[in-house]
């Protein structure tokens, strides 16, 4: 009985719940910013999903819009039985900020590349270097093209879809405090979480950054009216880096994703901005829909 008991697999359900405000992406957190919304898939939960949202509105208050399926993943690590995490994405707005958000960049300070900062130059591609060369042979060539492909380095370009290969890579070459338990990592900045949530996370982000280029999921996070500008923001926000204007203003109207609301925001400090609104009948109009993000702004 006790082994059968020990052979029994948990199911857990984790939520990534995001959000932008102010022009930074969020994520709704537990534990201080540890943790994400999660519990575990209980016989009163008629399905994972559905487990999954009363864990949200228990854990946090909020009840929950645009959901679907992240990844599932097989931890072997904690206690004597299996556990099967079972992450799910979820966007929606937020009026305010309070405690329980925390930023994308509060964990991973090296993918937000909007305002030059050299986390990956100063600290990263230093430590990487020291991983690649106390490896030996074809294993040190190796490491030094995974980690130069992973962050760009060596004049090859930084590609934001690979949040999770970089965090992983980062995880590997013991450089962040979840390879080692409780003890500290290699001097590379950015917020630890409990378990394996922070490698969730950065799942998700992965996930959103790839959706925003064929899917119009970007404006499940904008509220129901707001200015080209403020989009781009959005967009910007999500892919970590600055978008060329009149390409992506070219992008969204080549796609008809918007249409005017045939008001205006007076608040942006200047003229007056036009105000749109998604419109959502191209779902129905075009499956493949989406955002596709222009060429960055060289800097």
């Amino acid at each position: 009985m006790v082994a059968a008991q020990r052979d029994l697999v948990v199911a857990e359900l984790v939520a990534v719940i995001t959000a932008v405000h102010d022009g930074e992406p969020l994520v709704l957190t537990t534990a201080v910013g540890r943790r994400l919304p999660s519990g575990p898939l209980e016989p009163g939960h008629r399905s994972m999903q559905a487990g999954m949202r009363s864990w949200v509105e228990q854990q946090t208050g909020y009840d929950l819009g645009y959901v679907e399926q992240l990844y599932t993943f097989a931890d072997r690590d904690r206690g004597d039985r299996p556990v099967l995490e079972v992450s799910y994405l979820g966007l929606t707005t937020v009026r305010a900020r309070t405690a329980q958000w925390h930023g994308w960049y509060e964990y991973f300070p090296w993918e937000d590349r909007r305002d030059g900062d050299d986390t990956v130059a100063r600290t990263i591609a230093p430590a990487l270097a020291r991983w690649a060369e106390a490896a030996r042979g074809e294993d040190r060539e190796r490491r030094r093209l995974r980690a130069a492909v992973t962050f760009g380095l060596d004049g090859r370009p930084w590609l934001p879809g690979l949040t999770l290969q970089r965090y992983e890579l980062l995880y590997e070459a013991g450089l962040v405090p979840e390879a080692h338990g409780d003890g500290p990592g290699d001097g590379v900045p950015g917020a630890d979480m409990d378990s394996h949530h922070r490698r969730i996370l950065a799942t998700g982000v992965a996930r959103l950054r790839a959706k925003i280029q064929y899917r119009p999921v970007v404006f499940e996070l904008m509220p129901g009216a707001f200015t080209l500008g403020g989009l781009q923001t959005t967009v910007e926000a999500l892919a970590g880096q600055h978008l060329h204007k009149q390409n992506f203003r070219r992008l969204v109207e080549q796609q008809e994703l918007v249409e005017e609301t045939g008001d205006v925001d007076a608040d942006t400090g200047g003229r007056p901005a036009k105000l749109f609104r998604f419109r959502r009948q191209v779902l129905d109009e075009r499956e493949a829909a989406g955002t596709k993000l222009p060429i960055p702004r060289a800097r």
